[in-house]
């Protein structure tokens, strides 16, 4: 199961709307297939080990990150085409939420004569399958909040300079992060201010995240990076509806995918926003700021995953914070989290954090 877990963390970021599934069949104590669901997410990793396995499939134990699927979509049940190849035992890490399979893909291989073991290496793969358990449960992906700061939490100088306050090592951490994410969301005004690509860069991947950026008027570069790519790719913009038509023609006619969103308070509602990107079949998104998108997200209660990468030196008060004003008037109202690992990477600190 944990080189399934592994296999299956492959298909991260590649694979949405589908889930990230990994699954190894073993015939009399030795490797006979192996599989993850592939870019686009099809075939599914049960297919693929299948497919590897071949006859040796028959009487064989496959182990697999996730429930079979039992449901007809753009390919048959991933829980007959186990039934078809004989296996005689299936290890399931944990059931899928999704409602047209729950528990009806393990009730397939039941009746079939298949025996079926539940819960090995359960919360591994429920950390893995997150995303796709967040949309399908609350139609929206799962949020991580990345934040690099100085030591006294500033994110750049009373001037706005911010290259770099973290080494290259951490910079390398976040695009291997990027990678593993369907999406990398920033606000209007970062887009504005910094010009990025959101590209994942020197890794040698062949697969690029959609890029995010949330802006109520569409008041962005026409001539940045984001719209010189936007053919090449994915760019998702997330505005009001009440944004200049043209400018959501033009951006359209630059090969952006445009998402009407709803407005509260004069900004854009993030809980709608991300409803309107788990509509459109995003299930991981990485957020990298700026510091008034990550302050809605933590004030809405929509952060899954604190990241931060915390660098050893100081900038003091006249610096530009990470997160922006919450309006917080007593500590019981902080969102907190708890501490999931931290580490060295190079000369700063990564710690990551989940909600509780």
């Amino acid at each position: 199961m944990a080189l399934a877990l592994s296999l299956g963390r492959r298909g991260q970021g590649r694979v949405w709307p589908n889930p990230a599934v990994g699954c190894v069949i073993v015939a009399q104590g030795r490797i006979v297939g192996r599989g993850w669901t592939q870019p686009g997410g099809r075939p599914h990793g049960e297919v693929e080990a299948l497919a590897q396995a071949g006859a040796a499939a028959r009487g064989a134990t496959a182990y697999v990150t996730l429930e079979p699927c039992s449901h007809h979509g753009q390919t048959p049940p991933c829980a007959q085409a186990l039934i078809d190849a004989g296996v005689a035992r299936v290890v399931v890490a944990t059931t899928d939420s999704d409602a047209r399979v729950n528990g009806q893909g393990l009730q397939m291989l039941r009746d079939a004569g298949i025996e079926v073991s539940l819960g090995v290496g359960e919360a591994e793969a429920r950390r893995d399958h997150a995303g796709f358990f967040r949309r399908v449960e609350l139609g929206r992906p799962l949020l991580t909040l990345k934040l690099a700061n100085s030591f006294d939490g500033r994110i750049a100088t009373g001037t706005g300079e911010s290259q770099w306050i973290t080494a290259p090592q951490a910079r390398r951490v976040v695009h291997a992060m990027r990678s593993r994410h369907d999406g990398v969301l920033i606000g209007g005004g970062t887009a504005r201010a910094d010009d990025p690509s959101l590209t994942v860069r020197d890794l040698g991947v062949d697969h690029q995240p959609a890029r995010i950026v949330v802006s109520r008027r569409l008041d962005l570069p026409l001539m940045g990076q984001l719209a010189r790519t936007a053919a090449e790719v994915p760019v998702i913009l997330c505005h009001g509806k009440d944004a200049d038509p043209m400018l959501v023609q033009t951006w359209r006619d630059l090969g952006a995918t445009l998402l009407p969103c709803a407005a509260r308070g004069g900004q854009l509602d993030p809980a709608d926003i991300l409803q309107q990107l788990g509509a459109h079949g995003l299930t991981r998104v990485f957020c990298e700021g700026g510091s008034a998108l990550a302050a809605s997200l933590l004030e809405a209660d929509l952060v899954d995953e604190l990241v931060g990468f915390t660098a050893g030196l100081v900038i003091g008060a006249e610096g530009l914070p990470g997160v922006g004003a919450m309006g917080l008037e007593a500590l019981r109202n902080a969102p907190r989290f708890n501490l999931r690992e931290t580490m060295a990477c190079g000369p700063d600190i990564l710690h990551v954090w989940t909600r509780p």
